[in-house]
């Protein structure tokens, strides 16, 4: 089992004689006035719950744009802060974007375009030559932060997702002495969906700047190494999954993403969480009832009104639940600045709006929202009180909210509903699989979860867990930083 010693000492073994630097959009720990005083946070995201666990283990400078409103406050003469606040060990640099920048690069051609693009959600991306003009002056200007950073000095160069596709390139150029890899969260779509970008052959000529590129699937490689051979000029090698672009190869991996396994099980036996969960059942009134739980980021790809229709149907189809069940859902609204996040907001009020009106009693609402930001604490307290937890996503690249209830359900008695297009179905074969857009069959598979056998209900969470403890966080960047030994060093 890969271990926080483990990954500190494979990076120092391998890469002790460089800088780690790890550069993404969103920063790890957000400062905000809150009442007048400061606090640090860390936000709601599958990319900080993976990465923040390797940096703490093995140091190094996290670059990322700041985005709190009282980050200016706290970092010194040169944009570092020391990050975690009550134990730090590493170091956030940030990088200061105006609000128009903000708006083209991340709301606009991040979000608007390449994010729906890359999903199957049936959400039309929306190209503006604007907003990807401040794409690429914002990559530019992360690229001119990284090189700060490194100086002179030999340094591995670790790129988040699809907010900084063009920063590998112009790293490469300037630095050709520079280790980068870059690892993409979200699905790669197939050729003829990634085709109706106009700048596709930027993009993509951006992400072969790369000497390691990861995605969290085979498919996911397949379907770039096909919209490379079908769109630039270069050599595509499937056999060795490698493709070669103006005499520089780059190397194109599976690595499934994952979660500090221990960490997640080790918190959630905490008595503060017992605590937690004995107010939250006496202020929810949950007692004797069945409790299901949705734990997203609002967001149209994760299928949270396909998840409410079915809750209906399943109130519609078997009343003898009604007043036996609740369901939870949560979540933080995000990228509200973009129409289509807006709508699926106005959606889900109105969904669970009408649920509730349609089944609710005197002491019982069938759909309990609560939506907003919520403690640690709070969302490790509903995930031991639920009896089943749904992830019904109509596209993921792998969903980490899924492994984090696997991780969670320490005491076995739980029954995770997943949907069979996330990256995660693959690994966690013992979930009850739905299919989001079968209203009927998502319907039934509650029913399954609530009357499923105690000894099912273990065996299957016991088989998931293990899968989760064993490729947790920490292999995924063992595979990683191996693979980028390995291809740099031969060995």
């Amino acid at each position: 089992m890969w271990t926080r010693d483990g990954i500190r000492q494979l990076v120092w073994d391998r890469l002790g004689d460089h800088l780690l630097l790890v550069v993404s959009n969103r920063e790890p720990y957000v400062h905000s006035r809150v009442s007048g005083a400061i606090q640090c946070d860390m936000p709601p995201s599958g990319l900080t719950t993976a990465l923040d666990p390797i940096m703490r283990a093995c140091g190094g400078t996290w670059i990322a744009h700041g985005s709190g409103n009282a980050d200016r406050e706290t970092v010194d003469e040169s944009d570092r802060v020391q990050v975690p606040p009550d134990d730090p060990s590493y170091t956030l640099r940030r990088v200061w974007l105006t609000k128009e920048e903000e708006d083209g690069y991340y709301y606009g051609f991040s979000n608007d375009a390449l994010w729906p693009l890359c999903h199957i959600a049936y959400t039309r991306p929306t190209f503006k030559e604007a907003e990807w003009n401040t794409y690429r002056a914002v990559n530019e200007r992360f690229a001119q932060v990284v090189l700060e950073e490194v100086g002179d000095s030999k340094a591995f160069v670790f790129v988040q997702d699809y907010h900084l596709t063009l920063l590998p390139r112009l790293l490469r150029e300037a630095n050709p002495n520079l280790i980068i890899a870059q690892f993409w969260h979200i699905p790669w779509p197939n050729p003829e969906a990634f085709r109706v970008c106009p700048w596709q052959e930027d993009i993509l000529k951006g992400l072969l700047g790369n000497h390691l590129l990861g995605f969290h699937l085979r498919y996911h490689c397949n379907n770039f190494l096909d919209t490379l051979d079908r769109t630039i000029e270069a050599r595509v090698d499937r056999d060795r999954y490698e493709a070669t672009h103006g005499g520089e190869k780059t190397a194109i991996r599976p690595f499934p993403i994952s979660v500090d396994f221990e960490d997640v099980s080790r918190r959630a036996r905490g008595a503060e969480v017992e605590a937690e969960m004995a107010r939250l059942t006496k202020s929810l009134e949950l007692k004797d009832r069945f409790v299901g739980m949705g734990l997203d980021r609002i967001d149209y790809t994760k299928g949270i009104p396909d998840r409410l229709r079915a809750v209906e149907r399943f109130l519609e189809r078997y009343p003898d639940y009604r007043n036996r069940v609740v369901f939870i859902q949560t979540g933080v609204p995000s990228r509200v600045h973009v129409p289509a996040y807006r709508r699926i907001n106005d959606e889900i009020d109105s969904l669970i709006d009408k649920i509730n009106w349609k089944y609710e009693s005197d002491r019982w609402k069938p759909i309990i929202d609560l939506r907003g930001p919520l403690s640690p604490l709070t969302v490790m307290a509903l995930r031991r009180l639920a009896d089943f937890a749904v992830v019904s996503s109509l596209h993921d690249g792998m969903n980490l909210v899924a492994k984090e209830f696997v991780a969670s359900a320490f005491d076995e008695d739980k029954v995770l509903l997943l949907s069979q297009f996330t990256g995660a179905a693959r690994e966690l074969s013992d979930a009850v699989m739905v299919n989001p857009y079968a209203t009927d069959h998502f319907a039934a598979a509650m029913k399954e979860a609530l009357e499923m056998p105690l000894a099912e209900r273990q065996r299957r969470m016991r088989r998931m867990r293990a899968v989760v403890e064993e490729n947790n966080v920490y292999k995924w960047a063992a595979d990683i930083v191996t693979e980028m030994v390995k291809l740099e060093f031969g060995g």
